[in-house]
C-alpha cells in the first residue's frame, strides 16, 4: 500500500497500526508538504500538492493508496475534490486521535476512514 502523508509525519507506530487495520503492508510512504499561502487561491495550490506526490495517472487510478489529508479542513476538502477527479473513487483517510493523559501529546491511529463506503451509503439514502 501507498500512503501519501499531506500532514505530520506518521510514527513507526502509527504505521504499524495503519497496517493492522487495514491488513496490508505500507510499502511506501510519500511525504506531501501541504502549508498553503492564505491569500492565494487554494484550488491551484491543491492541485500542486498532489502533483508534487509523484504518482501517475495509472497509480491513483489502481494502486492501494491511502491518504492522510491536510489538518487545515479547507486543503483537506479541496484535497478530497481533487483526489476523487484523479482516482475516480473517494480515497480511504486516516483518522488520528489524541491519546488520553499523554505527556507530551501523542496521537493514535483512531480509524480509516472509507469514503467511497460513506458515499455510497449516503447515495442509497438519496432515494
Amino acid at each position: 500500500m501507498i500512503l501519501v502523508n499531506f500532514s505530520h509525519p506518521l510514527s513507526a507506530e502509527q504505521i504499524h497500526q495503519l497496517e493492522i487495520l487495514t491488513g496490508q503492508t505500507v510499502e511506501r510512504i510519500i511525504e506531501v508538504h501541504s502549508q498553503i499561502e492564505p491569500d492565494q487561491p487554494l484550488g491551484p495550490q491543491v492541485t500542486a500538492m498532489v502533483d508534487r506526490a509523484g504518482l501517475t495517472m495509472e497509480e491513483w487510478q489502481n494502486a492501494p493508496i491511502l491518504i492522510n489529508p491536510p489538518a487545515l479542513n479547507f486543503s483537506a476538502v479541496v484535497l478530497i475534490a481533487e483526489l476523487h477527479g484523479r482516482m475516480g473513487y473517494f480515497p480511504a483517510c486516516v483518522r488520528l486521535r489524541p491519546v488520553n493523559g499523554s505527556i507530551p501529546p501523542r496521537f493514535e491511529v483512531a480509524e480509516v476512514l472509507n469514503l467511497q463506503s460513506q458515499r455510497d451509503s449516503a447515495r442509497r439514502r438519496r432515494g
